[in-house]
C-alpha cells in the first residue's frame, strides 16, 4: 500500500513539474510571435525610410 502510494505521489510530482516546464515553454512562444509580429509591423510601416543600396568604397 505504502508503495503505491509513493509511486503515485512521485507520478504526481513528476507530471507537475512537466506541466510546469510546457507551461513555460508556451508562455515563451507567445511572448516571442507577439514581438516578431510587432517587429515585422513595425518594418513594414517604416520600409520608405531605407536606404535605396549600400555604396562601398570607389575602386
Amino acid at each position: 500500500m505504502v508503495r503505491i502510494i509513493l509511486l503515485l505521489l512521485a507520478a504526481w510530482v513528476l507530471l507537475g513539474v512537466v506541466g510546469s516546464i510546457v507551461e513555460g515553454v508556451l508562455w515563451l512562444v507567445l511572448v516571442g510571435g507577439a514581438l516578431f509580429l510587432g517587429v515585422a509591423a513595425y518594418g513594414a510601416i517604416k520600409t520608405h525610410k531605407r536606404p535605396k543600396g549600400i555604396k562601398g568604397p570607389k575602386p
